[in-house]
């Protein structure tokens, strides 16, 4: 690029961090570098950026060079220090010891950023001598391995559910499957990328929206038990078990909260998938399969049983 004009403020130096790491932004889906800072400088980075909102700020890598010359006749070897600015962005908000770079045109500039700092926080100099570019054939096989694992998962819950209540059970799949089928729309909308945290908080979510039909269900059985009609049962296991699913999905979804608030990266991504998840188990396990239920049981006036 061109010249860039900076002041001669050094914020922190490369010995201060102690991580850097390519992936993606949770919010946009773009290139991102994630970086890490010991105490030291992340005090030190708090209060200059603090002061500093929405003034640019620049990572210059300075690489100390042995250059080998003939003067007469002689190998001679010449030191020289290159400073060269590889990265200028915008101060958004207060960093401290954990904050990511973004506005990154591509994952090879981000995978290239962090490696470069990384290379700052050596305190020897470092020669290269061999350099390879690995694709990134273990990290797809990882979210393969992931996406794998929550199939399996949604398999063996559908059965047990299916054998275990039998006909609501089978409403329970549907409403799970319509849970799933909102969680990957609203990601979609956002532009989210599907990472192996974001896997891990579908699955959850998974196990939350389930557990809240179980609950459903063994209330009506419960009432069933106590002498009401199908209906009636119906009507009082819903209502019933509202609160309880209410009071235990919003218990996690200020966890979730919490997780975004104060993680980054990865933690942030699972916090997102999990807050979707949790909006949507509460409309599909209690409003859709509720729904579900009457379009099967509702128009029978003479009821005299359920297959629960």
């Amino acid at each position: 690029g061109g010249p860039v004009l900076l002041k001669r403020q050094v914020i922190v130096t490369g010995d201060r961090v102690t991580g850097a790491s390519s992936g993606f932004d949770q919010d946009s889906g773009s290139p991102a570098v994630f970086v890490n800072l010991d105490s030291q400088g992340a005090r030190r980075m708090a209060d200059i950026t603090g002061d500093n909102i929405g003034q640019q700020m620049g990572v210059v890598f300075i690489e100390n060079r042995t250059d080998t010359k003939v003067v007469d006749g002689e190998l001679v070897e010449e030191k020289r220090r290159v400073e060269e600015v590889i990265n200028v962005a915008t101060i958004r908000d207060q960093l401290a010891n954990r904050f990511q770079i973004t506005g990154l045109d591509s994952s090879q500039e981000a995978r290239n950023l962090a490696l470069l700092l990384r290379a700052g926080a050596l305190r020897a100099p470092m020669d290269i001598v061999e350099e390879r570019t690995v694709g990134p054939s273990l990290g797809a096989e990882n979210i393969q391995a992931g996406v794998n694992a929550a199939i399996l998962g949604f398999v063996l819950v559908a059965v047990f559910m299916m054998i275990y209540y039998r006909v609501f059970g089978v409403i329970a799949v549907v409403a799970l499957l319509s849970n799933l089928v909102l969680i990957v729309a609203v990601l979609s909308m956002l532009q989210a990328t599907l990472t192996l945290p974001g896997i891990a908080g579908i699955v959850l979510t998974v196990g939350m929206a389930v557990d809240a039909n179980v609950l459903i269900f063994e209330r009506i059985r419960e009432e069933l038990a106590n002498g009401m009609t199908p209906h009636a049962a119906i009507k009082a296991g819903y209502e019933r078990a509202f609160a309880t699913i209410l009071d235990a999905n919003i218990t996690t979804l200020l966890a979730a909260l919490a997780l975004f608030a104060f993680g980054s990266g990865p933690i942030k991504g699972f916090a997102v998938t999990l807050s979707i998840g949790i909006l949507a188990s509460m409309f599909t396990a209690v409003m859709l399969s509720r729904a579900l239920t009457n379009l099967v049981y509702g128009r029978r006036s003479r009821l005299k049983g359920l297959s629960i």
